[in-house]
């Protein structure tokens, strides 16, 4: 982007009927392969040098910089086309605001290839290239932690996040007092069903095991989502789970498997057999049932947090080691915890705004917005659960499990079995 950049339409209705066509956060990570099972987890011992950590002193030596390299999932900020170009409505608003000069790349097309592009450079000491990037709470991003190639973050420069962040979002398990992560934008996996076929509600894990739905559930072909909720739908919260419940989980799972419940194990796409009928009932991620019902006229697919509870991932914004511009990086972190600004991210990506101060905003472009549609589409996303989760939804949300890589491997050969044979 540059200072030539037109400016973004201000009635959120042109700015609306001008946005690409959106996708799901998950899509992209099917379509690259995170969720392909083996692909997530194996070989992700923490491998390379572990570098010296961050002094102590590190952020009263840094200087204000007026550019930004950001690395970026694919279709992961609000976005608009005008006079032809695409644009970045809130990054222009933080070029406005700053000065500083984002340059925005959408390179991450999964964690297992991204990661492993940076941490060769960043053990041998060198700049990646990028000042801010997001990361999945999982293995990688442990591993980042632990090789000391994250920044820990200066809090006095991200009063917004303190003071409009959901409670969620702060001190997560697997970022115990945010040290080195702010959320960008988190997803549930639960359950989905279409209720054409499925003539009472669901409302638990178990309803994945009814012999009712014989040949027509649904069920995860990773290593990272099944076995979370498994272990979520037997009662017990990932995050504490012992080598023991991963083997209970993944019976259980197996159980299910050879009783023909499971019509197959998706890595891609599930939405089109759940719209048409294939599967009745499957796993599923919040957004893309959001997305779906929003793009498919007359769609009425139902996503469930089972009474068990969910799993809730968060993709994470943090600093790499040897940035060239973490002043400025900080300054975008703060900049997006701006309920203005969340508002405008969260009405294109439509998953979890950490920001709850943004549903106001939203409602306000819903009646300042010229067009039914446009008007419609925004109060969807402001009365959404899949958006601004209800207190009594985020009580039953679990974070994934935190493995050493003394246990990823053991945790392979307990589930990828379920899924793989």
């Amino acid at each position: 982007m540059t200072p030539a950049d037109p400016p973004y339409p201000r009635d959120p209705s042109i700015l609306r009927g001008s946005m690409q066509r959106r996708y799901s956060r998950r899509d992209m990570l099917r379509a690259a392969g995170l969720l392909a099972g083996t692909g997530l987890l194996a070989g992700c011992g923490v491998a390379g040098a572990r570098a010296k950590a961050a002094p102590s002193d590190y952020w009263s030596h840094q200087k204000p910089t007026k550019y930004l390299d950001w690395a970026q999932w694919p279709l992961y900020i609000d976005t608009a086309t005008v006079k032809g170009k695409t644009v970045h409505p809130s990054l222009q608003e933080f070029t406005k605001e700053t000065g500083i000069q984002v340059n925005y790349q959408e390179v991450i097309q999964d964690m297992d290839s991204f990661v492993g592009s940076i941490r060769p450079v960043l053990a041998s000491h060198q700049s990646t290239g990028y000042d801010l990037m997001v990361l999945t709470n999982g293995i990688y991003l442990t591993q980042m932690t632990e090789l000391n190639y994250v920044i820990p973050l200066d809090h006095a420069m991200i009063p917004n996040f303190f003071r409009y962040a959901d409670a969620t979002a702060k001190n997560p398990t697997f970022d115990p007092g945010n040290k080195f992560t702010v959320p960008w934008q988190s997803g549930m996996t639960g359950i989905a069903y279409n209720p054409k076929y499925v003539k009472r509600p669901i409302t638990s894990f178990d309803d994945l095991f009814d012999p009712a739905f014989k040949g027509k559930v649904g069920m995860m072909a990773d290593n990272q989502d099944l076995p979370n909720l498994a272990l979520v739908g037997i009662g017990v919260d990932p995050a504490k789970s012992t080598e023991a419940d991963w083997r209970r989980a993944a019976k259980r799972l197996t159980q299910q498997r050879d009783e023909g419940l499971v019509r197959a194990y998706y890595q891609q796409d599930y939405i089109a057999p759940l719209s048409k009928g294939d599967l009745w009932i499957t796993m599923a991620w919040s957004g893309d049932i959001f997305q779906a019902n929003a793009s498919t006229p007359g769609l009425d697919l139902k996503f469930v947090v089972p009474e068990q509870g969910a799993v809730v991932w968060t993709d994470n914004l943090c600093i790499p080691l040897y940035s060239q511009n973490p002043v400025s990086a900080m300054k975008l972190m703060n900049f997006v915890y701006d309920p203005k600004i969340a508002a405008m991210i969260a009405e294109y990506v439509n998953y979890f705004t950490p920001v709850p101060g943004a549903k106001k905003y939203i409602l306000d472009d819903a009646k300042a917005a010229t067009a039914k549609a446009d008007r419609t589409s925004l109060e969807q996303i402001a009365d959404s659960p899949l958006v601004f989760p209800t207190k009594a939804m985020e009580s039953k949300l679990y974070r994934y499990a935190t493995l050493t890589p003394e246990e990823v491997p053991v945790w392979n050969l307990i589930f990828e079995p379920v899924y793989e044979s």
